[in-house]
């Protein structure tokens, strides 16, 4: 469980963040799989889910990766993802803007965790 340290940034939202990786735990996987080959970001997805569950990344990065995969996995978001065409601009949007923000913390050690988790479609990861 999240708690506060000397290293949380003043004014941070814990509960939001424990908030956003349960939504994240309980999702991330079954949503990638139901929707397969139709996210244009799902390496980076999983790249940056690899980050946001690495000890060694700053509590901010992971704020900020937890609340963008929580937005890709709640089903109401602005734009309905069964919109063909359409479904996944929001997330895309928001996804790219908190990739930016956190890019250089998703290390060469994240993409190929993200690589092997990818390679395997048949295993079940968790979702717990």
């Amino acid at each position: 469980m999240l708690r506060m340290t000397d290293k949380t940034p003043p004014g941070f939202d814990l509960d939001r963040m424990a908030d956003d990786e349960r939504i994240v735990k309980r999702g991330f996987w079954g949503k990638l799989r139901r929707t397969a080959g139709r996210v244009p970001f799902a390496r980076e997805a999983v790249a940056a889910y690899c980050c946001a569950t690495d000890p060694a990344t700053p509590m901010r990065v992971k704020a900020i990766i937890l609340a963008a995969l929580a937005y890709f996995v709640v089903p109401t978001d602005l734009i309905p993802d069964v919109i063909l065409g359409l479904g996944f601009t929001d997330d895309i949007a928001v996804f790219w803007a908190a990739w930016r923000a956190v890019s250089g913390h998703i290390t060469d050690a994240h993409f190929e965790r993200a690589r092997k988790l990818l390679e395997q479609p048949g295993e079940t990861h968790s979702d717990s």
